[in-house]
């Protein structure tokens, strides 16, 4: 088993001490930072059958390319889960074609403190979804009156309390623990919705959903349709105030090696995008960046994004990443 997540994080937490230890599974313990071939290195030559990483990884090993992937060994892989933020369409369909296995990606959170929906090995993957509630979890969309929602619809994610690992307390903050549940739901803090076969899809934390033109759009799906481009390595999505639209959509990209910043592209990146989404849904501005703010755990960091684009104070920085 090996779980790439720094213990300082929640899955380093959960998935990389208690859970294993708990099992008593055979475990691989690198202290050293992310490298492809160092990873894949591992994996052969200790046969890992198990292997739970981060989309921000799997991106960063998209990056590295598939003459890597082809030097080593890896058929001892039985099962690979990514979890920290949505994993990209696009990075699905990679990891089958170059690991011949789905990625499965979940759902959960520091307060969930274990898994709240998977996609099961049972189940087909829907690239993209976050996949289903892992069994004795109710989960629900609501409006913005703690209402449940029907099918189809987007809205709050939000768990019925009362799983083994729910949290009990934030530090010294009662009122806010408290202002988390609403009639009968913890209130997650995040935007998505449920499709037909029962599969949540994940937009975006609540205060990162735009409002452009009256639409509510989602970052995580302009990000999926830039990063699906060859020339996109990583994408972060905000919302930029605009006098008319109210905000526009704004588009930070890192390259991937072998192209070149320029207008072209940009303009190139934009028409990309609006015919994966649509005019009013795809980035009006796009910038280059040659990489992206994050926080340890791998997360794109868009608030901070969002503040240097605005000349904003950049708040807390203590979990941003070291450059």
């Amino acid at each position: 088993y090996f779980c790439t997540a720094d213990p300082g994080w929640v899955t380093g937490t959960s998935y990389g001490m208690i859970a294993p230890w708990t099992n008593g599974v055979t475990q691989i313990i690198y202290e050293g930072g992310f490298g492809a071939a160092k990873w894949y290195e591992i994996i052969q030559k200790y046969k890992v059958d198990i292997w739970y990483t981060a989309p921000t990884a799997i991106r960063l090993l998209m990056r590295a390319g598939e003459d890597v992937v082809e030097r080593f060994d890896l058929t001892s892989l039985r099962f690979i889960g990514s979890v920290g933020e949505p994993l990209n369409p696009e990075a699905v369909v990679w990891g089958e074609r170059n690991y011949k296995l789905p990625i499965h990606d979940n759902w959960w959170q520091t307060e969930t403190g274990a898994i709240m929906c998977a996609n099961y090995p049972s189940e087909n993957i829907k690239p993209g979804s976050m996949g289903q509630p892992f069994p004795g979890i109710t989960m629900g969309i609501l409006d913005d009156q703690y209402n449940e929602l029907p099918t189809d619809s987007s809205g709050i994610l939000a768990v019925r309390p009362g799983w083994p690992s729910q949290m009990f307390a934030y530090w010294k903050q009662d009122d806010m623990y408290n202002s988390r549940f609403k009639k009968g739901w913890y209130i997650t803090g995040d935007q998505a919705s449920r499709d037909k076969d029962g599969y949540f899809w994940f937009q975006g934390r609540a205060d990162d959903v735009i409002n452009t033109a009256g639409h509510l759009v989602g970052p995580f799906e302009v990000e999926s349709a830039l990063i699906e481009h060859p020339a996109v390595a990583e994408a972060g999505v905000i919302g930029k105030p605009d006098p008319i639209a109210m905000e526009i959509v704004k588009a930070f990209v890192s390259l991937n090696p072998g192209f070149e910043q320029s207008d072209d592209l940009r303009k190139e990146l934009i028409r990309f995008a609006r015919e994966k989404l649509s005019a009013g849904v795809a980035p009006r501005e796009i910038d280059f960046l040659e990489t992206m703010p994050k926080t340890r755990s791998g997360k794109i960091m868009r608030r901070l994004l969002k503040a240097r684009e605005l000349g904003e104070p950049e708040g807390d920085i203590s979990t941003l990443e070291d450059d």
